[in-house]
């Protein structure tokens, strides 16, 4: 693991020691980009809410967490993703998922369309034509290119084949290049992406603890 993501790794495991500054860096390394998952589950009026029950349950569960950067980000989203469904049945409203996973166990084609819609995703300059999309499709997008998951990492937050997710990934994404292309104008007014972290010198150590008192969201 290099930069970030063993930063990231080194901070967990930290902060599974109690450090409180390690999950302050956890919390702002992952905070930006589970938002916007949690922002194409319940909308952005209640995204705030949710995300934070979601980091209540990962502050107490971090002790059972096991495993890398790449784990937790998974693990994470997880946890996200069953807090936005239970608000939902609490709203008494279902996620309008678009389309069903039998449609999507085929072979994804090559497409430079995609690609360059994956590019303008790096860039932040699409976020907001997520919304266009159905369900599984957004949440696809945004697991795979947003949060950073693997396919087999982004199918178990999902409970699907990882082909089925990794064939949504590329359909959302090009109806994302053909919205782009169809609408000059909605480049200038589209939200950016959470900007990429820079990566530190030094790796969070649980040498730094300095409290050992229950997290709450006003230290993250």
């Amino acid at each position: 693991m290099l930069g970030d993501d063993a930063e990231l790794t080194a901070a967990v495991r930290a902060a599974q020691d109690g450090d409180e500054t390690a999950f302050r860096t956890v919390y702002r390394s992952v905070h930006p980009r589970l938002l916007t998952y949690v922002r194409t589950l319940v909308g952005e009026p209640d995204a705030e809410d949710v995300a934070s029950e979601a980091w209540l349950q990962i502050a107490r569960d971090l002790d059972r967490f096991d495993g890398d950067a790449d784990r937790f980000r998974g693990w994470a989203a997880r946890i996200a993703r069953n807090r936005a469904l239970d608000h939902i049945r609490m709203r008494g409203r279902r996620p309008a998922i678009g389309g069903d996973e039998t449609e999507l166990t085929g072979r994804a084609a090559e497409s430079d369309t995609a690609g360059e819609a994956l590019e303008a995703l790096a860039t932040g300059s699409t976020l907001s034509l997520i919304a266009r999309l159905p369900q599984d499709q957004a949440e696809a997008v945004v697991l795979r290119v947003v949060v950073g998951l693997d396919a087999k990492s982004a199918a178990e937050t999902l409970g699907k084949r990882p082909g089925a997710v990794r064939t949504a990934a590329h359909r959302g994404l090009k109806r994302l290049a053909e919205l782009l292309g169809g609408d000059p104008e909605s480049t200038g007014a589209l939200d950016a992406l959470p900007p990429q972290r820079e990566p530190r010198h030094r790796a969070v150590t649980s040498a730094t603890v300095t409290h050992t008192r229950p997290r709450t969201q006003k230290d993250m």
